[in-house]
């Protein structure tokens, strides 16, 4: 009878997820919790976060421009920082989902959120209040800029807009995996596939954006456009909220921030106090089969392990006085990645001209094929095309390539990172050349000229050399800062990955500021970033950009060094040691 017992019990347990609940809260049963179904239904959620967020983006400096009157660098400027505060806000989402709401709750409010944000811009681009009178096209010079009133409408709805983008965000791709069982090897391998639709999905979201979104805003309205962006986004949420009894719920284990910031403050508080002349004497309780090496590296985080008085409350350690070695050393970890991560932050600044000063580019050239007008947003087709056919040609050829070369499949994420680095610098570099043959026509045309007599067509080197380098550097970087990074810090790995497009977006934007200031009387009093694109000289930018993309990738070569020479010194691991005795002995 104990042997049929066993056998139900094992029986039984094969068919549940060990550290998942379901909608009730009991052990989540994997015939009807979980699986692809679930996780399709939050991939919903991503196409329509993909279609707002980059449809507004790729076509708001068109509008800040032609409807709200701003300057090229203002323009740009709102842009860079809309986006970087949408990346910026990931950190909060997530810090928000670990410690108190959960992944579900943080996707199903901050989608509302978002909901909420598209439809106020619906409305805010529909009122005719809420921006400036047409210009006179008798006198351009004429035009009045938006007043206070109306940018501050136009700034609310997007960070508004903002905040959703970044609050479900940080959890859409992480809830979607959590319907899959690691320790199952079908599931397993289901999770990759996942992935990599994950992936699709973003690419296909994109590519609506840029062409059907972008041209609905400029051919029907914006208004309708942005209805359409809410509308789409609610009945996501719909469909995610009817999953809700299918979908498997992970419990959270806190946010890694907080035990970063514990870590620091334990050091801080500590600072005077002396290393003992052995590892063996600092704190830890962590099981041994968790527990990481000590290493010698940021020896003054050591001494968040070292237990002084005080330390312990009812036989347990107040995590803000004593950490234990492992989670010490998990902050080492992440500070050890932070050269890479500085060094990736000046890709996305490039990358934020593909959005900026080239969709202004495109706004000024000869667009139209067969009595057809391209948007001038939707040249950033070239940009979604090449992440996609840099995608492809990578997995079926160069991959297998490399494994019967190298015997590794692909390159590692530090040499695609690399890869990335030096085509935005050749990104860079073709900008500025298209940029000189298409100021050469701007000089020898009519300043009133619509459109420049110089075709459209030859931006596409540019967006498709930045494009391929984000098909590698986003793989790459999100594959070493979750490979490298402690198992108890994945979402804070995945967090200080986006945190490098958000800085991006802001360092851009400090640029533009500083180039505006430092060059604005040169070139006839208009500098190198005028208010109109046709008297500046947007080539030197792009150049400065690709000298600094030189000068960063030499620094990420040395960081990369730095970092593979960097190996872990053996430890001799004993049980949890509390001033020479045990944390039982001490209870």
């Amino acid at each position: 009878m104990l042997m049929v017992f066993s056998f139900y019990q094992e029986g039984k347990m094969s068919f549940t997820v060990a550290d998942a609940v379901d909608y009730k809260g009991f052990q989540a049963d994997k015939s009807k919790t979980g699986g692809w179904i679930p996780a399709a239904l939050i991939l919903g959620i991503e196409i329509c976060e993909r279609l707002s967020t980059m449809g507004i983006a790729v076509n708001l400096v068109t509008y800040l421009i032609g409807t709200m009157h701003l300057p090229s660098s203002t323009s740009a400027n709102v842009v860079t920082d809309f986006m970087g505060t949408s990346f910026l806000l990931c950190l909060l989402g997530g810090f928000l989902a670990d410690s108190f709401l959960g992944r579900y709750r943080t996707i199903a409010i901050f989608s509302l959120i978002q909901t909420l944000g598209t439809g106020t811009l619906a409305l805010a681009t529909k009122l005719p209040q809420l921006r400036p009178a047409p210009c006179n096209g008798s006198a351009p010079h004429a035009c009045k800029p938006a007043n206070g009133f109306q940018m501050g409408i136009l700034y609310l709805t997007l960070y508004i807009i903002a905040l959703g983008t970044g609050g479900l965000k940080s959890s859409v791709s992480g809830f979607g995996t959590d319907q899959f069982d690691e320790k199952d090897e079908k599931e397993k391998s289901q999770m990759a596939y996942f992935f990599n639709r994950f992936f699709f999905f973003i690419s296909i979201g994109t590519l609506m954006a840029v062409t059907v979104l972008v041209y609905i805003q400029d051919e029907v309205g914006r208004s309708w456009a942005y209805g359409i962006c809410s509308v789409s986004m609610f009945i996501a949420i719909l469909i995610l909220l009817s999953g809700t009894k299918r979908y498997r719920y992970k419990k959270s284990l806190g946010s890694p921030i907080v035990q970063i910031f514990q870590v620091l403050v334990a050091a801080i508080n500590k600072r005077n106090m002396e290393l003992p002349y052995s590892v063996e004497l600092l704190y830890e309780d962590t099981p041994e089969t968790s527990r990481i090496l000590h290493t010698d590296g940021f020896q003054f985080l050591d001494k968040a392990a070292i237990v002084g008085e005080g330390d312990f409350g009812r036989c347990l350690p107040n995590p803000w006085k004593l950490c234990s070695v492992t989670r010490v050393e998990e902050v080492k970890m992440m500070a050890g990645l932070l050269p890479i991560w500085a060094t990736t932050i000046i890709f996305w600044t490039t990358y934020a001209q593909m959005m900026t000063f080239s969709v202004e580019q495109a706004s000024t050239m000869e667009r139209s094929i067969r009595g057809f007008q391209i948007p001038a947003g939707s040249l950033t087709v070239f940009f979604v095309g090449a992440i996609l056919i840099t995608l492809a040609v990578y997995d079926r050829l160069v991959m297998p390539f490399w494994k019967k070369l190298k015997g590794k499949p692909g390159f590692s994420s530090l040499q695609r990172m690399a890869i990335g680095l030096v085509l935005s610098i050749f990104g860079m570099a073709t900008a500025a050349i298209a940029e000189v043959k298409r100021l050469a026509v701007a000089r020898s045309t009519d300043a009133n000229t619509g459109a420049l007599p110089v075709t459209v067509f030859l931006l596409i080197p540019q967006f498709f050399l930045v494009g391929a380098g984000e098909a590698f550097i986003y793989t790459g970087q999100l594959d070493f800062f979750i490979t490298q990074s402690p198992k108890g810090m994945k979402t804070m790995s995945t967090g200080l990955f986006l945190s490098t497009l958000s800085l991006g977006f802001f360092v851009s934007s400090l640029l533009v500021a500083v180039v505006k200031s430092v060059t604005g009387s040169s070139n006839g009093g208009h500098g190198w970033l005028a208010d109109n694109i046709k008297h500046g000289r947007l080539d030197c930018f792009y150049g400065l950009l690709a000298v600094l993309g030189i000068i960063n990738f030499v620094l990420f070569l040395v960081s990369a060094a730095w970092y593979k020479r960097r190996k872990p010194k053996p430890a001799i691991q004993m049980d949890t040691i509390v001033n020479g005795s045990s944390s039982e002995d001490k209870c």
